[in-house]
């Protein structure tokens, strides 16, 4: 509990809620503990304390935004990668309890589990009345990605500007395929190529197919010459 509350600079009170935050739900059936001691309810709880926290953020950072713009930020910076990046950059991912298998595959790296674990922690936060602690260090840790996403979206959302051309076109969307992947479970890389109208536009690589998809789609954009009109 002492480092988790000096990764986050927030007094802890109720050690409870962030035992469960901090626990994977493979270790609660392990163990044969109750389903309410793994960190998925209050993972539900976080999110939404999340996205206020960014949305208020939003609202007052830019006031010349209209709700399309504000929605499309916020949910760059919700994502699992966004979320993955700060849960790492603090350490995050070595205070969750796993079970043996999935410790084993090497789980405690991966993406979507130390994006619920954070979001768990925000919502055990919340619970333990520290909200306005919360919103402080939420606006500390994510003002610059909100700046970064606001300065480069075409980066963030080329998936969505592709196929809105490609859709403009000729109503049809682009294609992704992926074409490999290498490396251990918890270590993959994976590549992707994104093909429309029987040509491959651009091939891109990262840790997630998603991640491979948003590269090679900006990639396309790119190379085809498309804007963000975000703003």
């Amino acid at each position: 509990m002492k480092k988790l509350a000096d990764m986050f600079n927030i007094p802890i009170e109720n050690t409870v809620f962030f035992e469960h935050a901090l626990t994977h739900p493979s270790y609660t059936k392990e163990n044969n503990l109750e389903y309410t001691a793994c960190y998925e309810r209050l993972e539900f709880l976080g999110d939404a304390v999340l996205k206020l926290a960014i949305s208020d953020i939003l609202y007052n950072k830019y006031p010349e935004y209209t709700e399309g713009n504000m929605s499309k930020i916020r949910s760059i910076i919700v994502s699992d990668a966004t979320l993955f990046e700060v849960a790492e950059e603090l350490g995050l991912p070595e205070l969750i309890k796993l079970g043996r298998h999935e410790e084993k595959q090497g789980c405690r790296k991966l993406e979507s589990v130390c994006a619920c674990a954070f979001e768990a922690v925000l919502g055990a936060y919340y619970l333990d009345g520290k909200f306005i602690e919360l919103k402080d260090f939420i606006a500390q840790k994510f003002t610059s990605y909100i700046e970064d996403v606001d300065k480069n979206f075409e980066k963030f959302n080329a998936k969505a500007l592709l196929q809105e051309y490609t859709q403009g076109k000729s109503k049809k969307t682009p294609e992704y395929k992926l074409v490999g992947e290498v490396g251990p479970a918890h270590k993959k890389v994976f590549e992707v190529e994104v093909w429309y109208g029987g040509e491959c536009l651009a091939k891109g690589s990262g840790k997630t197919k998603k991640e491979a998809e948003q590269k090679c789609a900006y990639e396309a954009c790119m190379k085809l010459g498309i804007k963000s009109c975000q703003k």
